[in-house]
């Protein structure tokens, strides 16, 4: 006898496709390629809290070409660090993190292959892994599952959560941390790249913190924000805490 989906369930995997279909009419389909490896995935995520994905690359290139290898960052001094990569902004604060992390890791791999840890973790196993270094949340470790492996495994940035609770997909009250479990529940595996990809490019184009342009969106009529039925739980944040990432 066959699984059978429960319809619940059913409905709401047919919702998430329906809602893709159509985002991806408008920004097109995005194809997964790695951009960096894990360990570079791993340092940007900790210099793209609290600032944009501008002054990001620009702190992580500034610190690549500052040291040759990451031993140099590990052996710098840390005001010395948080100089370099002073355009990502909370410059100390992050070189802290950041060494702190590279600790960790070059202590359990020497030839600073975090690669190799994470390839033998299934998706569970890897994302408690890098949750356990020292500020990292369950963004960071989805973006590094997500991007630099091909995991499916779903980042929920301020986009992603944003347009996801105004759609009805969560309840906004549940914050970002707490929405990344739900969300990953509910989003097939074979989507999950797909799905995150095209909530950012929604959020950053049409479905925007101040001033959503609602008239112009492709998901109106499926939205709970637009119809004004969405639950907006007082107290709720789009960004994830100082402590982590």
């Amino acid at each position: 006898m066959g699984y059978r989906i429960a319809p619940e369930v059913r409905q709401d995997m047919d919702r998430i496709a329906t809602i893709l279909c159509r985002l991806e009419a408008i920004y097109g389909r995005p194809v997964w390629q790695p951009r960096m490896r894990p360990i570079e995935e791993l340092v940007h995520c900790i210099l793209s809290q609290h600032t944009s994905d501008v002054n990001s690359f620009r702190a992580f290139e500034a610190l690549r070409r500052a040291y040759p290898d990451w031993e140099a960052v590990l052996q710098a001094p840390e005001e010395e660090l948080a100089r370099v990569i002073r355009s990502g902004g909370l410059a100390r604060q992050k070189a802290r993190r950041i060494q702190a992390v590279l600790r960790r890791i070059r202590d359990e791999r020497p030839d600073w292959k975090l690669e190799a840890i994470l390839e033998s973790l299934s998706d569970e196993e890897a994302r408690a892994y890098l949750m356990r270094l020292p500020g990292i949340g369950p963004k960071c470790a989805a973006i590094v599952l997500c991007f630099a492996l091909g995991r499916a495994l779903l980042p929920v940035d301020t986009h992603v959560f944003r347009v996801s609770w105004r759609l009805g997909l969560i309840e906004r009250r549940l914050g970002p941390d707490r929405a990344h479990d739900v969300l990953q529940d509910l989003v097939p595996r074979d989507l999950v790249y797909r799905f995150h990809v095209a909530l950012i490019r929604h959020g950053r184009s049409l479905c925007r913190a101040q001033r959503p342009r609602c008239p112009e969106c492709p998901l109106r009529d499926l939205c709970a924000y637009g119809r004004g039925e969405s639950g907006t739980g007082e107290g709720a944040r789009e960004t994830s805490s100082d402590s982590q990432c």
